[in-house]
C-alpha cells in the first residue's frame, strides 16, 4: 500500500526516504528511527480517521514552518495521491495534508490506512484471562489473544482448525488449542499435551509458545488489515524457531504463494537478531538497515548496495551485520 516514506527533521530521522516493498525487516541500533518509522505509519493512521484540513487554510497551531514533515507515497490504485504529516515538534505531528485536495480515490485509500494495526506483543498480557466480548480484533500486546481465538474458532472455524495444526506442526508437544474459563465473562488459552494429555493454561506455557501462537494469528486472520507493524519481532523466539517467524510474515505478504485468495498485507517488522536477518538472505531487497551517526540516523535497503553481490559471496549477513560490516550497530 505504501509506496515510500520520506521524513525531515522527525526525531533522528533527520532527512531520509525508505522505499517499502511487501515485506520490509528493519534492523538497527537502539535510536536509530526503527520505532520512529512504525511511529509515523501509525500517526498517519490516526489522522486520516479525522476530518482532513480544508485546502489553502492556515496551519494554525499546529505546525511551525520548517518543522518535522513525513511524506507517504502510495502503490497503484493510489498512485496519483501523496500525504503530507506537517508537526508542531517532534513529539506532536497533528496535521494531514493530503494532495490532490478532494481526489476521488482517497476515501477508498483512507479506509485502508484507517485499519493498519501496530503490534508490541506482550507475553504477560497474553498469559492472562481475557474478557470474552473482546475478540474482534487483537489488541497492541496481544492481551485479547484467548477472546480472539475463540472467536475465530466459532465464526471462522475451518480458518481456525488450519492455525491449529500449524501450531501443533511447530510445537509438536501439543495436540491442540483449547479456552477455559476462570470466572464469569472471562476467556483464557490452554494448550493440550499430546503425551498425557494434560491441560496447560496460558500462564504456564513458554514466552516462545504465546508469541508463536500470536503470530499464527495473525497470519492465518481471515480478513486481516492492508498493513500490521510487528516491534521485536524476534522477541522470545528461539533462533531455531525463527524460521516460523519468517513464514508468518511471507504469509500475510505474498497469500497467493500459500495457495490463499486474498490481498497482500504489507509488513514492516523491526529486529535485533543476526538470525532472522540471515533467513532473509535470498530477498535483500526486504532488508532496511538503519544506521546512526551521532543524532542523525538515515535507512538504507540492503539491495542498493552496490558491494551487494561480493557481501553475499563473503558468508552469513548475521555475522557480517553483528561485526559491522553492514552498518547499523552502535558507534563504539
Amino acid at each position: 500500500m505504501i509506496a515510500s516514506i520520506s521524513f525531515r527533521k522527525f526525531k533522528a530521522l533527520r532527512s531520509t526516504e525508505l522505499r517499502l516493498e511487501p515485506c520490509n525487516l528493519v534492523l538497527g541500533p537502539s535510536g536509530s528511527g526503527k520505532t520512529s518509522l512504525i511511529e509515523a505509519v501509525l500517526r498517519l493512521r490516526t489522522l486520516a480517521r479525522l476530518p482532513l484540513a480544508q485546502p489553502g487554510a492556515a496551519p494554525g497551531a499546529a505546525t511551525q514552518a520548517g518543522g518535522p514533515e513525513i511524506h507517504f507515497h502510495f502503490y497503484p490504485p493510489f498512485a496519483g495521491i501523496s500525504a503530507r504529516i506537517s508537526c508542531q515538534s517532534e513529539l506532536v505531528c497533528d496535521l494531514l495534508d493530503v494532495r490532490p485536495p478532494g481526489d476521488p480515490a482517497w476515501p477508498a485509500l483512507k479506509a485502508k490506512v484507517a485499519g493498519i494495526r501496530g503490534f508490541l506483543l506482550d507475553h504477560y498480557a497474553m498469559a492472562e484471562p481475557a474478557a470474552e466480548a473482546d475478540g474482534l480484533d487483537l489488541h497492541s500486546n496481544g492481551g485479547n489473544l484467548a477472546a480472539v481465538l475463540r472467536v475465530r474458532r466459532e465464526q471462522a472455524p475451518d480458518d481456525f482448525a488450519r492455525l491449529v495444526v500449524e501450531v501443533c506442526r511447530i510445537l509438536p508437544e501439543f495436540a491442540a488449542v483449547e479456552f477455559v474459563s476462570p470466572a464469569a465473562g472471562r476467556v483464557q488459552l490452554a494448550m493440550r499435551l499430546k503425551e498425557d494429555n494434560e491441560l496447560v493454561t496460558a500462564d504456564n506455557l513458554s514466552q516462545g509458545t504465546l508469541y508463536t501462537l500470536a503470530f499464527l494469528t495473525l497470519a492465518f486472520d481471515p480478513a486481516p488489515p492492508t498493513l500490521i507493524c510487528l516491534e521485536e519481532v524476534d522477541r522470545g523466539i528461539h533462533p531455531r524457531a525463527l524460521r516460523e517467524v519468517r513464514d508468518a510474515l511471507y504469509r500475510l505478504s505474498y497469500p497467493e504463494s500459500f495457495g490463499l485468495a486474498r490481498d497482500p498485507v504489507q509488513v514492516i517488522a523491526t529486529t535485533h537478531s543476526p538470525h532472522l536477518l540471515d533467513l532473509f538472505r535470498d530477498h535483500p531487497e526486504e532488508i532496511v538497515i538503519s544506521h546512526k551517526q551521532g543524532r542523525a540516523a538515515h535507512f538504507e535497503r540492503l539491495s542498493d548496495r552496490p558491494d551487494l553481490a561480493e557481501l553475499l559471496q563473503e558468508g552469513s549477513l548475521g555475522d557480517m551485520w553483528f561485526s559491522g560490516i553492514l552498518g547499523g550497530v552502535p558507534e563504539e
